[in-house]
């Protein structure tokens, strides 16, 4: 079996991961088009968390399906690792859904109900052809990182999973592919607030662990802010603002920026102190990746 659940960070850290550059998205309608993502360039460095927010509707989910080459571009490129994969298809397709692994918004609708855990998990390392032995080993190993045992999902049915853990279970097989780049579209959104934290946790453990590159879009600038290192606001298509998450949360430039930065009033002075936890009660800490229930 290839080396597993160890991504490297590329030689050039200068060089990003993942680009796009003028990437743009049209949809057409009756009467004409829409614009849902308009000239946007954007790049994903080694080992970094970048985080793209805005509202419903802003373009970034949309932005996030062409990255992962889920939707064509209208116009414009996107890289991996310096080469033009705008139009891959066939098996350099393949090998590049195997390095770019996604963690979608409802964990629930990824399972097949009918299936155990450890069913669906070994049926997508045979899909990706990685299933040459050692299974239940890498499995485990996945498992671990994101801090479950495997008693806690492998024998049980998605239904048995409460919401935390079956994100979690969804982040471990993304990991059994071994990417170089985690997207994670809206992860938290259907998560309470307690297991959002968990979740996150992971997020930045794994970035911590792995040196994973993280693409997280998320609605929650308090989120992105807890999360990333950089920070893109986008705004009906467009990238409004661009920058590290202390100049986007101490310096923010666009007004739509500023809006989103007041509906989290105390963001600004927790995160100075570094006290902050997203949409936590305050009995939740950093300690709540290790809950078995999360």
């Amino acid at each position: 079996m290839s080396e597993a659940a160890t991504p490297t960070i590329a030689a050039d850290t200068t060089q990003p991961v993942l680009s796009a550059r003028n990437v743009t998205k049209q949809f057409k309608v009756a009467g004409g088009h829409i614009t849902a993502v308009n000239d946007v360039s954007v790049d994903f460095h080694a080992g970094k968390v970048l985080a793209v927010v805005g509202e419903s509707g802003s373009g970034k989910s949309t932005l996030a399906r062409m990255l992962l080459r889920l939707m064509p571009v209208t116009s414009g490129t996107i890289t991996y690792l310096g080469k033009d994969v705008t139009t891959i298809s066939g098996r350099e397709l393949r090998d590049y859904w195997r390095d770019v692994q996604a963690v979608f918004q409802d964990p629930f609708a990824s399972f097949n109900q009918f299936f155990t855990v450890g069913h669906m998990l070994k049926r997508s390392l045979r899909l990706a052809e990685l299933s040459e032995g050692g299974e239940a080993e890498l499995i485990e190993k996945c498992l671990g990182y994101v801090g479950l045992k495997p008693d806690d999902a492998v024998y049980k049915y998605p239904h048995q999973l409460s919401g935390g853990q079956r994100q979690r279970v969804m982040i471990a097989r993304a990991l059994m592919m071994n990417p170089k780049v985690l997207l994670a579209d809206e992860a938290t959104s259907m998560l309470d607030a307690s297991l959002r934290v968990s979740v996150l946790n992971v997020l930045q453990s794994l970035r911590a662990e792995l040196g994973l590159t993280v693409l997280f879009i998320t609605h929650d600038i308090g989120q992105a802010c807890y999360l990333a290192d950089e920070v893109v606001v986008m705004e009906h298509g467009l990238v409004v603002e661009h920058g590290t998450t202390d100049e986007v949360i101490f310096s923010p430039k666009h007004d739509y920026t500023k809006r989103l930065l007041a509906d989290v009033p105390d963001l600004k002075g927790s995160l100075k102190s570094r006290s902050w936890q997203p949409d936590a009660p305050a009995a939740v800490t950093t300690r709540a990746i290790d809950r078995k229930d999360a």
